[in-house]
């Protein structure tokens, strides 16, 4: 197969995100044993302090591909039924019917249709996708607030529900990844994080990622730019933030190489079993938090390359920084792309977000990285 590792056009693709608006961002991508790193911008707008390709970065809803991971190693050892109900488990915290109807694999897969907690915690956000009437002061009054896992858990579970459980489209909703992560601990006598650590992230090899145990992020990194649609001017920097909001549905912190690592090993069948990464693969309709319909798996979702090429990988937000990573279907391609900044749309008169040309930049560096 021809190598098609451009390194040169991959700095400018890079570099033209910089220019469009981005503070700074870095990526890797491999075909086959030829790796790309590259970096562009500032990890401190103040200071000009330069971004670096191995800088660690809060990765947000990749977070979400460990821990199904993990949960589906459970799987393979026996100690959960993905078409058990979540009732068998953890009658306490989803009780009654809705425990009896609700299954692992639905909550891994969004399925479940139980209702997001977070606009219940962040009283401000409450109206996304439509945004006209939020606004970002609920982010600097919890900046340093330890939350509960089980009552962020209460506040999904009794909000009102999207659906009917099973019911397609889903609804993408990080209080399902909340009860995976109790559903570890019931089943591993130890916590989510660590069972994830020991079962995924050291199975996998890698050095740079792990769980925050405070609101301080470890090792090199880059501030975290938060624009919330143009209402924070100039954008805040929030890389210093308790994430116990997300917990094991986002809270991961990692490098673009250790992203790349694990899911090459991923689809080569070195974290899971081939068995269990073909249920991963097999998707449903789902809205996701910025109400678009999407295929969504378990813990994965596609993306479609060049010549039609299928990548399968996961994104993910936190407040001020984003991540992509995608591997295409043979394993032979992968990018993983960190940005310092985020929500950087104004919004139309409906309070929609209106296109930004880092949009175009991005949608033109992540062609790139997948063209191969």
């Amino acid at each position: 197969m021809k190598n098609t590792l451009d390194c040169a056009a991959l700095d400018a693709a890079l570099d033209r995100v910089h220019r469009a608006g981005m503070p700074g961002l870095f990526a890797e991508v491999r075909d086959g044993d030829r790796v790309w790193r590259g970096a562009a911008g500032v990890a401190d707008v103040a200071t000009g302090r330069p971004v670096s390709a191995d800088m660690r970065h809060r990765v947000g809803s990749i977070t979400k591909t460990f821990t199904t991971a993990a949960v589906l190693r459970q799987v393979e050892n026996g100690r959960i039924g993905l078409d058990t109900p979540i009732g068998t488990y953890l009658p306490k915290l989803v009780p009654g019917e809705r425990g009896d109807a609700i299954t692992v694999r639905m909550l891994i897969n969004h399925t479940s249709n139980l209702a997001e907690y977070l606009p219940y915690v962040y009283p401000s956000l409450k109206g996304m996708p439509a945004v006209a009437k939020t606004g970002p002061e609920s982010l600097e009054e919890h900046r340093f607030t330890r939350f509960d896992p089980i009552d962020l858990i209460e506040k999904g579970v009794t909000a009102p529900a999207a659906g009917a459980p099973g019911g397609t489209p889903g609804l993408y909703s990080n209080t399902n990844y909340l009860l995976l992560a109790q559903l570890l601990e019931e089943v591993s006598g130890t916590t989510a994080e660590l069972c994830i650590t020991r079962d995924v992230i050291e199975r996998a090899g890698l050095q740079d990622t792990g769980f925050p145990t405070g609101p301080y992020m470890d090792g090199p990194h880059s501030n975290l730019y938060e624009a919330w649609f143009g209402m924070l001017e100039p954008p805040r920097d929030y890389s210093v933030f308790d994430m116990s909001y997300a917990g094991p549905s986002a809270s991961l912190t990692s490098t673009v190489a250790d992203l790349n690592r694990f899911f090459g090993r991923l689809l080569a069948g070195e974290v899971v079993s081939p068995s269990s990464l073909a249920q991963m693969q097999r998707t449903v309709p789902v809205v996701s938090q910025e109400g678009k319909l999407m295929d969504y798996g378990l813990g994965l979702y596609p993306m479609e390359g060049s010549g039609q090429a299928t990548f399968w990988g996961h994104g993910g937000t936190v407040w001020g920084g984003g991540a992509l990573a995608m591997i295409r279907a043979d394993g032979r391609r992968q990018m993983a792309v960190a940005a310092n900044m985020q929500r950087w749309n104004r919004l139309d008169s409906d309070g929609y977000p209106q296109p930004h040309p880092i949009d175009e930049a991005l949608a033109a560096l992540y062609g790139l990285a997948m063209s191969g």
